[in-house]
């Protein structure tokens, strides 16, 4: 046999060292699926963490926010000479704005806690009148949202007989996240002074 022809002719050996379009393609179908599933999971995992670390400190900021407001609010006296709100009250809302809050504090100045740019702002007066309420420090961090917010008061004046006492609802959430993970709360916070007439 001519060694041309030898050449060319290949053993069955050697027909089988390679591998098939059909062999290559399910063997990467099967590798994609065997690391898609556990990607899948690192992916879900890290997102799931990431929403948890940020209700963590939200919820971290709305205790700290929540036991400032209900201390100075529990605290608060009744304005009898009507410097900081109307005669004879404990709260009020400013303009009949209920995303504000009123009141003479324990000190005998005047106090106001409101919704400024999605953030819960305080502001104090220096001599107890509401004309002198000077500028304002934010309770919340940057970081934060707050969506809503709403005081409702109840026994708040002086014709009725109900202790003076104060609902407070908002949401709040971390910027950058859906607002379906922010948080809703709701507290009613009560004079600690009993309500007498002067």
């Amino acid at each position: 046999m001519p060694l041309f022809i030898k050449m060319f002719k290949k053993s069955k050996k050697d027909q089988k060292k390679g591998y098939t379009l059909i062999e290559v393609l399910v063997s990467s179908t099967l590798f994609f699926m065997v690391i898609a599933g556990p990607t899948g999971l690192f992916i879900s995992s890290m997102r799931s963490q990431a929403r948890t670390l940020a209700l963590r400190e939200t919820i971290d900021n709305t205790s700290h926010i929540l036991e400032h407001i209900s201390r100075s609010l529990r605290m608060a006296r009744k304005d009898i000479d009507g410097t900081c709100i109307t005669s004879g009250n404990n709260y009020e809302n400013p303009g009949s704005d209920l995303s504000r809050v009123r009141f003479l504090n324990y000190d005998g100045l005047c106090q106001e806690f409101s919704l400024i740019n999605d953030r819960l702002e305080e502001k104090k007066s220096v001599d107890g009148s509401s004309d002198n309420l000077g500028t304002g420090s934010y309770l919340t961090s940057d970081d934060l949202i707050i969506s809503f917010l709403n005081f409702k008061l109840s026994g708040e004046g002086q014709e009725d007989d109900l202790q003076p006492r104060l609902t407070m609802a908002f949401e709040i959430g971390k910027k950058g996240q859906p607002e379906t993970s922010r948080t809703r709360i709701q507290t009613t916070i009560s004079q600690r002074n009993l309500d007498v007439t002067y």
